[in-house]
């Protein structure tokens, strides 16, 4: 039977998040709200730019008018600074069968994203946004709208993710989900305590592990 490969794309394939959280540190001091960078990996992490909006909010900002600035700072610090996670070439390169990505980021970033890190000829078509579905991460919404475009049923599925809001959404679609480690955003974001604590099917610390990790899971 066939198996689907589900990676997030930040934190996991290119490591960009010490990138993104660095352009919202920046804006919100612009816009009068100071946040530590230990909060933006807190309450952000792994979540769409909607769902910034909204938390932004609560801390009494409006960040809506501000996201075209942000989107093309973001742009231009991802062309200067953005890399693949150390070692995912290597390891997608083993890996075989259906894959996807499903991640939170808008279309063009991750278009851009892969793009840059020369991953997107290893995904092809299978490249999907939470701008697709109604509800992004941690629903499940978005690993069952890419679990039905490449045709393998849930529970036949593997989410490779980083982040507390994309593992809930993997269990909450009935997905075996890996967590992982191997962004340089793992040690300040205090990922190894978080994923640990929503007991994934394995927790792993570099992309080499990979592997070897799914042929275990069977």
């Amino acid at each position: 039977m066939a198996r689907g490969l589900i990676f997030d794309c930040d934190g996991v394939l290119v490591d960009s998040e010490p990138l993104a959280a660095a352009e919202i540190e920046a804006l919100l001091q612009r816009l009068g709200a100071p946040i530590t960078r230990t909060r933006i990996y807190d309450e952000f992490l792994g979540r769409s730019f909607s769902t910034i909006v909204d938390a932004a909010r609560d801390h009494g900002v409006d960040l809506g008018p501000a996201l075209p600035g942000y989107a093309e700072a973001l742009a231009l610090r991802l062309r200067r600074e953005l890399r693949p996670v150390p070692g995912m070439a290597e390891a997608l390169a083993q890996l075989s069968g259906p894959r996807a990505v499903a991640s939170s980021s808008a279309p063009e970033r991750l278009r851009l994203s892969l793009s840059l890190t020369g991953l997107a000829p290893l995904f092809g078509p299978h490249v999907y946004s939470a701008t697709q579905v109604a509800r992004g991460k941690p629903e499940p919404d978005l690993f069952l709208f890419t679990a039905r475009h490449l045709g393998i049923a849930p529970a036949d599925c593997v989410v490779i993710e980083d982040s507390p809001a994309g593992l809930s959404a993997a269990r909450a679609a009935g997905m075996r989900v890996i967590g992982f480690l191997g962004g340089s955003h793992a040690a300040p974001a205090r990922l190894a305590e978080k994923l640990a604590a929503l007991a994934p099917d394995a927790l792993i610390d570099h992309a080499r592990d990979l592997p070897k990790t799914l042929a275990g899971l069977g």
